[in-house]
């Protein structure tokens, strides 16, 4: 067992260990504990290179439908600008919200059914 030593100098109580605190490389942090837990429940499966593929391939078909949405929608904020109908303007910005947490909600079931294709 480590001993206690006390030293009072200048109003201040210092403490030092010796031999008890165990050695800081073996330590790991809060971090890296999670991700062996979470390791350990659901182990990572690997993705062959046709899927990969195909994630890269949907990653691309929405993007662009996000942007093209965008695009048209910001478009007519711009004429709703101009004629100052800001209840339309921010109708347009909640309608571009929506659309893209959908096609994003799609992107990411049809990436799962990719992913569990080769599972």
């Amino acid at each position: 067992m480590g001993r206690l030593y006390l030293n009072k100098t200048e109003h201040c109580l210092r403490i030092k260990v010796s031999g008890v605190l165990p050695a800081k490389k073996n330590m790991k942090s809060s971090y890296e504990l999670a991700m062996e837990r979470l390791g350990k429940q659901s182990p990572a499966t690997k993705l062959t290179e046709a899927q990969k593929k195909q994630l890269a391939e949907l990653d691309s078909v929405y993007s662009a439908k996000i942007a093209e949405r965008e695009i048209f929608l910001q478009g007519q904020m711009a004429k709703a600008a101009e004629t100052g109908d800001w209840e339309a303007m921010q109708q347009r910005e909640k309608q571009i919200a929506s659309e893209k947490k959908i096609l994003q909600a799609e992107l990411e079931e049809k990436k799962e059914k990719v992913r569990q294709r080769g599972a």
